[in-house]
């Protein structure tokens, strides 16, 4: 099990992640709502699927909580590009979970998974927040 630590200021948004049972491919990790964010107070499971030549390739990283942000579709497939073309084998999943924990405060809405929500995050806030509260 990893938890990890953020600034000096406090714990990051992780609280926990570690193996399904015994499965050391198949990790799932728990990330809370920045109080800074329309997430506030939710609670967001996070599945992680190593491959067999991990860490030459990325973890296969998903939400399994619905979450209605730009860089996340409705099957829950998170658009980062560390899990893409941005991969090292120097990254550990620390620093991947760190990443995600980053989206809901800091989304990517010029490389958005879902158009749509990033065109309603940069145009129309009044109608993003209270959407994104909602999920």
């Amino acid at each position: 099990m990893i938890s990890l630590q953020g600034p000096a200021e406090g714990p990051s948004h992780l609280s926990a992640g570690g193996p399904v049972s015994e499965d050391m491919f198949h990790w799932q990790a728990t990330i809370m709502g920045p109080s800074d964010s329309p997430f506030t107070g939710g609670l967001f499971l996070v599945n992680i699927h190593f491959p067999l030549d991990y860490p030459f390739k990325p973890a296969k990283v998903s939400f399994r909580t619905k979450v209605f942000h730009p860089n996340i579709n409705s099957n829950s497939s998170i658009c980062l590009d560390i899990l893409k073309e941005q991969w090292s084998p120097a990254l550990t999943i620390s620093k991947v979970l760190l990443s995600i924990c980053s989206l809901p405060t800091d989304p990517n809405p010029n490389d958005p998974l879902v158009p749509e929500i990033a065109h309603m995050y940069k145009t129309d806030w009044a109608k993003y927040e209270p959407t994104a509260c909602e999920t």
